[in-house]
């Protein structure tokens, strides 16, 4: 069954962050969403490209730095010239998804979805049905979020405490709060409810709303991403001037505290990549040894985990569990599953010793 495409909805696709505890396959001048990380032979955002254009069609606007735009066109080279949007410098999430939505509100678009450049998803019609789902009810002036159903009790997201379901939109329910991260422990007890969704910040919206709702909390901000979206010539002078901050902390956690937010049940299975332990487990078998590139590269005898073969050399291991190497010609990196998380604190080093040409 192939998607319905949804009338008047336009895709989103913020395609930011270095993605650090990926080093050193990402890096800041090639983040995670350039890289085909499922051995599919589609790059992240590609994929994301895939998964959204049967439901929008064409009215897709991707959101990226400055440094990455050419790379943005040449994967994506059938979307047209006013198809991206290059961010001068990094200003976090309700700038880059604030800033689309200005531009999509002179545009007159009815409804906008915003879906993150670097995750992976598996279950397309799923997808597509909670993405149509939740551009319902944001044509009645809900902020919507898609929630994904927790299959453990992970430390690593945060999650969407969900209430009664709405009067006119059947499955849908009002959101409650968002919650941080929260401990094992207590990410168990959420579960148990069965009332907690992982957050994967994924926002449907009408345009206009989402700029009221960030004018609400900060009048100054929504002003000047609207007059960028009037007068792009001026870019490069107001967008320094904008606040770093989320798009949970600018507008969906205050919503949801007024009663605002409502959450789409998502059913299909997604993952953010977040480091190379969930890359492991992504790719396959967690008893074998999994390899991402080419596996005539790779020698494994008695070993499991994760190896990325990169630079054109053989990389062997013999007797070792859990394992992680990436092999790149300038790189390599060495550490466990469990350890994976810790990666991004050799980025900072390498910063501090002043390696940035390595990160």
């Amino acid at each position: 069954m192939v998607a319905d495409e949804i009338p008047g909805f336009w895709a989103v696709v913020p395609a930011g962050g270095a993605g650090t505890r990926l080093w050193p396959l990402s890096r800041a001048g090639s983040p995670k969403f350039l890289h085909d990380l499922t051995g599919s032979g589609r790059s992240l955002l590609e994929q994301t490209h895939d998964r959204l254009a049967p439901i929008a069609g064409d009215r897709l606007l991707v959101v990226t730095g400055e440094a990455h735009q050419d790379a943005v066109r040449r994967q994506l080279d059938a979307l047209g010239p006013e198809a991206v949007l290059a961010e001068p410098s990094a200003r976090d999430s309700m700038a880059a998804i604030g800033l689309a939505a200005a531009v999509l509100e002179r545009r007159g678009a009815e409804v906008m979805g915003s879906f993150a450049a670097d995750h992976v998803i598996t279950g397309a019609e799923e997808f597509a049905s909670a993405v149509a789902a939740a551009a319902a009810a944001a044509a009645d002036g809900w902020l919507v979020t898609i929630g994904i159903e927790p299959t453990f009790p992970s430390s690593a997201f945060g999650y969407i405490h969900q209430g009664e379901e709405l009067d006119d939109h059947p499955g849908v329910c009002r959101v409650v709060e968002f919650v941080e991260k929260p401990s094992v422990p207590v990410a168990q007890q959420y579960l148990e409810t069965g009332r907690y969704r992982w957050n994967a910040g994924m926002f449907v919206v009408r345009p206009s709303v989402l700029l009221d709702l960030l004018a609400e909390q900060d009048p100054a901000f929504a002003a000047t991403l609207r007059a960028i979206a009037a007068e792009p010539e001026r870019l490069g002078e107001l967008w320094p001037t904008l606040p770093k901050i989320a798009i949970d902390h600018a507008i969906a956690e205050p919503a949801a505290a007024q009663g605002r937010v409502a959450t789409v049940p998502g059913s299909f299975t997604w993952d953010d990549v977040g480091d190379f332990d969930s890359l492991a487990g992504l790719l396959g078998d967690a008893e074998g040894c999994q390899v991402l590139g080419d596996p005539g590269q790779v020698l494994a005898t008695g070993a499991s985990g994760l190896v990325v073969p990169g630079s054109g050399r053989v990389v062997a291991v013999v007797g070792l569990d859990d394992v992680v190497v990436v092999d790149t010609p300038d790189a390599l990196l060495v550490t466990t599953r469990s350890r994976a998380q810790d990666v991004k604190a050799i980025v900072a080093t390498l910063k501090e010793i002043g390696r940035a040409d390595l990160t």
